[in-house]
């Protein structure tokens, strides 16, 4: 009896897990689309949303600290509840870097862009597939692709490194445009740093699989 409703429980987690990055891959694809476009409508629905993925983190926090005074999990059920743990605080994080830039959009409301963006969505696009196959290394306890985001978050950090660099150019020719170019450069960074939140997830997988966290933000 112990054992299955150990079980529902680690179920009912992922469930929860998996709602969360859906949502977050959800929240950063809209926040970018409302820059884009400068989309206040689309920027403040973001900005409601976040509550969303407050409450499921708390969720997994009451029902993982349930479990462990309950069922007393050892070894590798002990750790899926830990890597539960992580795993929300870090897509909770995701989502309120997604909130911080629908926030640019609204402090851009009413403005035109300085320059059609191009390299920032890309950063976004590969961003929105490591939250994806963050989770489904997790679902499926697949430490190949748990090692994938290090290579993709390289790839993050090169289109992040160009944005910044063309943005500069920018300012340095254009002053009038230093103020926006600057609020782009900062959605730029929040992406950058949702990245590497999805890359933790990565360490947590290996973790939960072998019992050892590697530093794949290197």
């Amino acid at each position: 009896m112990r054992r299955k409703e150990l079980d529902e429980g680690l179920k009912q987690l992922q469930e929860l897990l998996v709602e969360m990055g859906e949502r977050v891959e959800h929240a950063l694809a809209e926040a970018m689309a409302s820059l884009q476009t400068l989309d206040a409508e689309k920027a403040r629905v973001i900005v409601e949303e976040d509550r969303k993925l407050n409450e499921l983190e708390e969720r997994i926090d009451q029902l993982g600290a349930r479990m462990i005074a309950t069922q007393q999990p050892v070894a590798k059920d002990l750790r899926r509840i830990l890597t539960a743990f992580k795993m929300a605080a870090d897509l909770e994080r995701m989502g309120d870097l997604s909130v911080d830039i629908a926030k640019i959009t609204l402090r851009l409301q009413g403005q035109t862009l300085v320059k059609p963006l191009v390299d920032l969505p890309r950063m976004a696009e590969l961003t929105q597939q490591m939250i994806h196959e963050s989770i489904q290394s997790y679902v499926q306890e697949n430490v190949d692709l748990a090692y994938k985001m290090a290579k993709d978050d390289d790839e993050v950090d090169a289109l992040y490194n160009q944005v910044t660099q063309d943005l500069f150019k920018l300012m340095v020719s254009n002053p009038q445009t230093i103020t926006q170019a600057g609020m782009i450069s900062f959605a730029g960074r929040y992406v950058e740093r949702i990245a590497d939140h999805a890359t933790n997830i990565g360490e947590s997988v290996v973790y939960l699989v072998l019992g050892k966290r590697p530093d794949l933000n290197v």
